[in-house]
């Protein structure tokens, strides 16, 4: 009961807030608020969900970043350490010369052993600290695979897959890499391509982008203003290639609702297509039929008896 009473408590302030004037942006947040003039529970329930993965995202972001910088911590703790003691021997005249020249003969085999890893460890850090592309909970893309970051730490990065496979990349291969970031992209676009017959006459082809239009106007929450419907191509003399370019109200980190709303868009197209008689007919083909049987055959199925 409670709960129930919260929901309408908040829905009924959001809605008497929208009818005031006031935040009209954040009203426009919630899904379907401005097709219905109202919050619905089920956009509520969704923005609240997106505001915790949100504030999820970013408070591991927070945590792997305080453990990669307590790990380089510890790691300048331990040459400013070596410095200190080296520079103490020298004050002190405790170390001589023929130690130093022995120090030194050891620093060369360590570089020698250990100069790679090091090399690899710079290179991660300054890809973590001074690059860093991405935090977590964004949706990447690496090598035309997409990815949702898992976890950062100094030498390497989780990710999870589509299919929450992990994959574990070296910051220092990552760094060597194109990445592309959804969640910092601004909105993004869209485009649906399909081809009609190319005698469709114009009357039917201007309703048809007329009607597409019109839809795509009443999204006024998933879609920009300005979509366009063109005529691309003509392909194979037979083959009119149509696109629908329109701009998304996100970016793709929320890859389902892009697909949902795209789907919205397909069905709208399907149903104009349809109910317009709007179709694609293959090119006629020849037959040469060089040899027919004869109108009465003697065979007979392998099943029949011959006796």
């Amino acid at each position: 009961r409670s709960q129930a009473w919260f929901q309408a408590h908040i829905l009924g302030r959001l809605d008497a807030l929208h009818e005031a004037g006031g935040s009209h942006q954040s009203y426009a947040s919630f899904e379907g608020a401005q097709e219905h003039c109202r919050v619905g529970k089920k956009s509520l329930k969704n923005w609240v969900v997106n505001a915790f993965r949100e504030r999820k995202a970013l408070a591991l972001t927070l945590n792997d970043t305080k453990t990669a910088v307590n790990k380089l911590n510890q790691m300048a703790n331990v040459v400013v350490g070596l410095i200190v003691s080296a520079l103490w021997l020298l004050i002190l005249g405790v170390a001589t010369t023929h130690f130093f020249v022995f120090l030194s003969s050891q620093l060369l085999v360590a570089v020698f052993v250990f100069g790679n890893t090091l090399k690899t460890i710079f290179e991660a850090i300054i890809f973590l600290f001074v690059m860093h592309p991405f935090d977590v909970g964004d949706r990447c893309e690496i090598e035309e695979v997409q990815v949702v970051v898992e976890e950062m730490n100094i030498m390497t990065t989780v990710f999870l897959r589509y299919d929450n496979l992990k994959i574990y990349y070296p910051n220092s291969v990552l760094a060597t890499k194109p990445i592309f970031n959804f969640y910092r992209s601004p909105d993004m676009g869209e485009g649906v391509d399909f081809s009609i017959h190319v005698a469709t006459p114009m009357e039917k082809l201007t309703l048809m982008k007329e009607r597409i239009l019109r839809y795509i106007d009443s999204k006024k929450e998933h879609w920009y203003p300005g979509a366009m419907v063109v005529l691309r191509d003509v392909d194979e003399t037979n083959k009119l290639k149509v696109s629908i370019w329109l701009r998304h109200t996100l970016n793709f980190q929320d890859m389902g609702m892009r697909f949902v709303r795209r789907e919205l868009v397909l069905q709208e197209m399907i149903r104009v297509l349809r109910d317009l008689d709007i179709e694609y007919r293959m090119l006629p083909l020849d037959v040469n039929v060089r040899n027919t049987p004869p109108l009465q055959s003697t065979r007979m199925p392998t099943t029949w008896n011959y006796s």
